[in-house]
C-alpha cells in the first residue's frame, strides 16, 4: 500500500470510529441525561405537538442514534449519509426553534465531516 493510500484508510478509520462511537454514546445517554438534559434542545412547537413526553421522544432519538452508529460500523458508507443526513435535521429543528445556534452550527460541521466520511469510503470501495 503507498503511503497516499495508507493516509486515505487512516483518516477514513478516525472518521469510522468518531461518527460510530459518538452517536452511540450520544444515544444512550438519551436514556441517562448524564451528559445534559436532552429535552432542552428539542424544538418548543415540537414538543408541543407530540403525543408523549419529551423524554419519550428523546429515547426515541436515542434508539436511532444508536442504530446509526452501528450501521457506521456495519456499512460505513451508508451509516455515515445517515449520521449526516440525521445532523442536517437536528441542526435545522434548532435554527428554527431560534435556540441553540452554536449547537446548531457545530451540527451542521459534524455533518459535513460525516458526509465528507460517506464519500470517502465511496472511493475507497470503488478502488477495492
Amino acid at each position: 500500500m503507498d503511503k497516499n493510500a495508507q493516509t486515505v484508510s487512516q483518516v477514513q478509520t478516525i472518521l469510522k470510529f468518531t461518527y460510530g462511537v459518538i452517536p452511540i454514546v450520544a444515544g444512550a445517554d438519551k436514556f441517562t441525561n448524564l451528559l445534559t438534559d436532552w429535552s432542552h434542545y428539542l424544538n418548543p412547537s415540537l414538543v408541543s405537538a407530540l403525543p408523549f413526553s419529551a423524554h419519550a421522544f428523546m429515547m426515541i432519538v436515542g434508539v436511532i442514534e444508536i442504530i446509526a452508529g452501528i450501521l457506521v460500523f456495519i456499512d460505513t458508507q451508508k451509516g455515515a449519509y445517515l449520521v449526516s443526513a440525521w445532523l442536517v435535521l437536528i441542526a435545522l429543528s434548532l435554527l428554527t426553534s431560534g435556540n441553540y445556534l452554536d449547537v446548531a452550527v457545530r451540527d451542521l460541521v459534524m455533518a459535513i465531516g460525516a458526509f465528507s466520511l460517506a464519500k470517502l469510503s465511496t472511493v475507497i470501495k470503488a478502488s477495492l
